[in-house]
């Protein structure tokens, strides 16, 4: 833009054409193809125009010759003249246009990369949907492979069981016995069981070693009723032989009801002609069981089974040598309470010393977490003068006059500057709070641990003192009856 006092041969008098673009079309002005351009993340900031306006300047009038020797008008009159310096310049006019281009190069650009991750994300979900397809077929294909092996183990059970119920039935026994150590065996159990309620906490858990002391004291129990009670045992043991036979026989049913269900929806595919919508099936979750359950059902039913045919070979053989069988049953079960309690010693030992070993490693993660902690308040700290100096700037900038408020390259990176460090203060901040966080819980953890261990060595000292009152078992004359 030019000032009063400028000859005719201004740039605004003539025709003055730009190296950069050609001449704009008459119809339109500079001032209104102009668009506002935004920086990223700049909030808010109002399109760029000159805040200076020039003054218009009275000019007094001037004779034709003194204004032009020669007699010729002037080129431009003084009042069209004045008018002129409220406009635009040529440097504005390139500016917008440049700006304009840069706006719309960038918009093209950001338009690209989104079509071309649309096409991605569409290929992705393609691939996915398919890939999914894939898995729930192979899962189904799976699933009728784990039903298949449990109908196999199901009915061979199945079979066995009834046999063994049938040669059950038909056994009779007849059984005379006489048993004056067990009685001492049996307290010895009773008080084991009674010095581990003693045990605190999750340490009071119902162990191997319980179930076997529980076990030996029923074993003692029914040594000593043995001989007048077994045939009310052999009618007891079949009644649970049938109880086994009918679990067996449910979930045999279910099995072969579930092969089916499952061979059907394997078979389907996308072009079948009984598949449709059903809507919110996915939300309605009716199953009763996860697979390591629905497995564990059946080998339960498996092992109940089992352990009914078991007890009636046991009865059976129980009928021909009752003492025998009844002074082995009770070494036998008192050498497993033995390894139990050995096995459980040692897991208890065990325990107690990853417990010290992992009370070790919390303290000293807690010494360095404290150390982070004190490097991230530090370095939060260091974050604040960069942040005061960057917004001190801008606010010094502010107070530029006039068109020198412009938005330049310095403004710019300030901008950015300011964001940035306040973005990352807050990451800090947010860093030091999970920081904290975790020291609370290293620190709940090391309570935690340190209580453990004291419940630890209490039940390792009293299984140790259990261990001390089980060093001696009758031998075999005296478990027979003979004195």
């Amino acid at each position: 833009m030019e000032f009063l006092g400028t000859t005719q041969v201004a740039s605004y008098c003539g025709t003055q054409k730009s190296c950069l673009f050609p001449d704009p079309a008459p119809t339109s002005t500079t001032k209104d193809s102009y668009q506002s351009y935004y920086l990223p993340g700049y909030r808010y900031l109002s399109s760029w125009r000159p805040s200076l306006l020039h003054r218009v300047v009275s000019v007094p009038p001037r004779s034709a010759e003194q204004f032009s020797p020669t007699g010729r008008p002037p080129t431009v009159l003084s009042t069209l003249r004045s008018a002129l310096h409220t406009r635009y310049s040529t440097r504005d006019w390139h500016r917008a246009n440049m700006v304009q281009l840069k706006g719309s190069e960038a918009s093209r650009y950001w338009a690209g990369r989104l079509n071309t991750d649309c096409s991605r994300m569409m290929q992705d979900k393609d691939q996915l949907t398919h890939q999914m397809q894939e898995d729930s077929s192979r899962n189904l294909r799976e699933r009728i492979s784990n039903i298949d092996f449990w109908r196999t183990e199901l009915t061979y059970e199945l079979e066995c069981l009834l046999k063994e119920t049938h040669a059950l039935e038909a056994a009779k026994k007849r059984l005379e016995c006489a048993i004056g150590e067990i009685q001492g065996l049996m307290k010895t159990a009773v008080e084991c069981l009674y010095n581990r309620e003693k045990r605190k906490e999750v340490d009071l858990v119902h162990d191997d070693v319980e179930k076997n002391l529980i076990k030996e004291v029923d074993i003692y129990k029914d040594c000593q009723e043995i001989l007048a009670k077994l045939a009310q045992r052999i009618s007891h043991q079949l009644g649970i032989n049938r109880d086994a036979q009918h679990a067996l026989e449910q979930d045999l049913s279910d099995k072969n009801s579930a092969h089916v269900i499952d061979v059907k929806c394997f078979n389907l595919r996308n072009t079948s002609d009984s598949i449709n919508f059903y809507c919110g099936v996915e939300k309605a979750d009716g199953t009763v069981s996860v697979p390591a359950t629905w497995a564990k059902f059946s080998e339960d039913n498996v092992r109940c089974s089992q352990h009914a045919r078991a007890s009636s070979v046991k009865l059976r053989e129980d009928t021909e040598v009752a003492l025998e069988s009844t002074s082995e049953e009770l070494w036998n079960q008192f050498v497993s309470t033995n390894l139990a309690f050995n096995k459980r010693i040692a897991e208890v030992a065990d325990v107690k010393n990853k417990l010290q070993t992992q009370l070790a490693k919390v303290l000293q993660e807690i010494f360095q977490t404290e150390d982070t902690i004190k490097l991230l308040e530090r370095s939060i700290m260091a974050k604040e003068y960069p942040l005061k100096v960057a917004q001190t700037r801008l606010q010094g900038r502010a107070r530029r006059p006039n068109i020198e408020l412009c938005r330049d390259a310095p403004q710019f990176q300030l901008v950015t500057e300011v964001y940035t460090i306040d973005d990352t203060i807050q990451t800090l901040k947010k860093l030091l709070q999970e920081t904290h966080d975790t020291l609370q819980m290293l620190l709940h953890n090391k309570s935690k641990l340190e209580h453990d261990i004291s419940v630890k060595a209490n039940s390792f000292f009293i299984d140790k003192k259990c261990m001390d009152m089980r060093k001696t078992f009758p031998c075999t004359p005296r478990l027979i009856g003979y004195t």
